[in-house]
C-alpha cells in the first residue's frame, strides 16, 4: 500500500507564504542545517557543534533542548523535526558509554531520511584555541578533499557529497580573488579517518600580478572516525539527484565558438541539381527552341 500524504491548506496569509516558500522550486534555496542534542551530550561534543554552527551560520538552526532520539534505530521523530524547521540537513550529537562523543550527519529527501553517517569525534581544538584573526561570518568557503579514497570508495563518495551539501552556500557564476578568505580541508588517512581542518587565506605580494598565497589555520580542528552508516538505495539516491528540465542545457549541433568568442555554424545541404534551380526569368537567358535556330553555312 502506498503512503497517503495529508494536504495542508493555509488558513492565514502568513501560512500561505510559508507553504509557498517550502514548495519545490526550479532553483532551490541554500540548504539549511538543524543542530540537535540527544538525551546526553558531553560538553566536549557541545563545543564541537557550537563551532560548526558558527562556521555554517546564518544557514543553520541550533536547538538547545535535549531530544530523546535514536536516529539509527527510529528516525521518525527526526524527520518530523527537520520538516518542522524546514531543514534538509541535520547534525545530531549524543554521548553514551558505548558510543562516546557521537556525531551523526545526515540529509533528507522528500521529507524522509536519505543518508546518515555516524562518527566519533576526537582530537578537537576549538576556534578559541587559535589566537589569530578569523574569517568574515557567512563567507562562502573553498572545499578541498585530499586523498584518493574519496573517489575510490563508493561509501566515501557518498560522505563527500554530504559534506559538500553541508558546507557549501549559494551557487555563484564568478569568483573574485579577494573574496576567497576561507578554506576547509577534508583529509582521509590510510586508516580511513577524516581530518577536518580550517584555514584563512592570506594574499601577499609576490612581485608579479599573481599574489603569493599562504594558509593560516584558524580552527576548529578535529578527527572523524566512521562508526555506522545508513545509506539510501542506488535508485533512491539517483532519483534525489534528478534536475528539472528547465535547468538542463540543450546542446546545439554544428555550432561552435572560437577563442575570440565568435560563433561558427555549419549547414548541411543535400545534393543539388544545377539544371533544376529556379533562376530569374530573363529574355537573354531563355533557351531557344531547335526550330528557331539558324543554320550557319560555311562559305
Amino acid at each position: 500500500m502506498g503512503v497517503i500524504k495529508r494536504v495542508v491548506k493555509p488558513v492565514t496569509h502568513k501560512g500561505k507564504k510559508v507553504l509557498q516558500s517550502r514548495a519545490p522550486k526550479i532553483i532551490e534555496d541554500p540548504k539549511k542545517t538543524l543542530f540537535l542534542k540527544g538525551r546526553k551530550a558531553s560538553q566536549y561534543l557541545q563545543n564541537v557543534m557550537k563551532d560548526l554552527y558558527l562556521l555554517k551560520s546564518p544557514g543553520c538552526i541550533m536547538r538547545n533542548k535535549k531530544h530523546d532520539l535514536v536516529p539509527m534505530e527510529d528516525p521518525t521523530l527526526l524527520e518530523i523535526l527537520t520538516k518542522r524547521n524546514d531543514c534538509s540537513l541535520f547534525m545530531f550529537g549524543s554521548h553514551t558509554k558505548k558510543r562516546p562523543n557521537n556525531l551523526i550527519i545526515g540529509c533528507t529527501y522528500d521529507e524522509h531520511i536519505l543518508d546518515m553517517f555516524e562518527f566519533e569525534v576526537t582530537n578537537f581544538k576549538s576556534l578559541a584555541e587559535f589566537k589569530n584573526e578569523k574569517v568574515t561570518q557567512g563567507i562562502k568557503p573553498c572545499l578541498i578533499f585530499s586523498g584518493p579514497i574519496w573517489e575510490q570508495s563508493p561509501q566515501f563518495t557518498r560522505i563527500k557529497s554530504l559534506l559538500i551539501d553541508c558546507f557549501q552556500r549559494e551557487q555563484v557564476e564568478a569568483i573574485r580573488l579577494q573574496g576567497l578568505e576561507h578554506v576547509i580541508n577534508f583529509i582521509v588517512t590510510p586508516d580511513n579517518k577524516i581530518l577536518f581542518r580550517s584555514y584563512r587565506i592570506q594574499l601577499k605580494k609576490s612581485g608579479c600580478k599573481t599574489p603569493r598565497v599562504e594558509l593560516e589555520e584558524i580552527g576548529p580542528a578535529f578527527d572523524l572516525t566512521l562508526r555506522r552508516t545508513k545509506e539510501a538505495s542506488d535508485d533512491l539516491f539517483k532519483r534525489s539527484l534528478k534536475q528539472p528540465r528547465e535547468l538542463k542545457t540543450t546542446v546545439k549541433k554544428n555550432v561552435s565558438r572560437d577563442k575570440l568568442g565568435s560563433t561558427h555554424g555549419r549547414v548541411h545541404l543535400g545534393k543539388q541539381n544545377i539544371q533544376k534551380i529556379q533562376t530569374r526569368k530573363m529574355k537573354g537567358l531563355k533557351k531557344s527552341s531547335k526550330k528557331n535556330k539558324k543554320v550557319v553555312k560555311k562559305v
